[in-house]
């Protein structure tokens, strides 16, 4: 079974692809941005396990892409976009990790994501809104530093629960 890249190789690849695009980039249009992010960040993993418990990954999935469609047609880098990458950074890392525990001929069968594949659409969704709004690399490691202390505890806190004794299944997680 192939392993997902760690974080260490996806963000060096992501800033590899963000250096070469920002560099590429025009002019920033970038405006001061006047939102507490770490509220931002912890709203939307709240709001991401919600829609996570009420619609599965596939709801997810179509809610992220409309979520994009959306944000990214505004001049400069909002509220709204820095969620949509939070919430797709959060739903992308946890689902690659559980698919990279599935043989891969059992995910063939079921028809998912091989975990790169995964790794692979979230880092081109990120490449194309950092170089649109010229965000840079350390920018960009700022951003997934903040997603990983402030967003991803509450997400798999509220998405996956920890088991309580006498729940179903309870002995097997042991």
């Amino acid at each position: 079974m192939k392993h997902i890249a760690t974080r260490c190789g996806f963000w060096g690849l992501l800033a590899a692809l963000l250096f070469g695009a920002v560099a590429a980039a025009p002019v920033p249009s970038l405006a001061k941005e006047t939102w507490d992010h770490v509220a931002n960040v912890k709203d939307a993993a709240k709001r991401l396990a919600d829609l996570h418990k009420r619609e599965g990954s596939a709801g997810v999935l179509k809610f992220l892409d409309a979520c994009y469609r959306t944000q990214m047609l505004s001049s400069k880098y909002t509220q709204g976009l820095e969620s949509c990458m939070a919430q797709d950074y959060m739903h992308s890392q946890v689902l690659a990790r559980i698919y990279a525990r599935i043989p891969q001929a059992e995910r063939v069968r079921m028809g998912v994501p091989a975990p790169e594949d995964i790794a692979n659409g979230m880092g081109q969704r990120f490449v194309a809104a950092f170089k649109q709004y010229n965000i840079s690399t350390k920018e960009a490691e700022a951003f997934r530093k903040l997603v990983d202390k402030n967003g991803m505890p509450i997400f798999i806190k509220s998405a996956f629960p920890p088991r309580k004794p006498g729940d179903a299944d309870a002995q097997d997680a042991r």
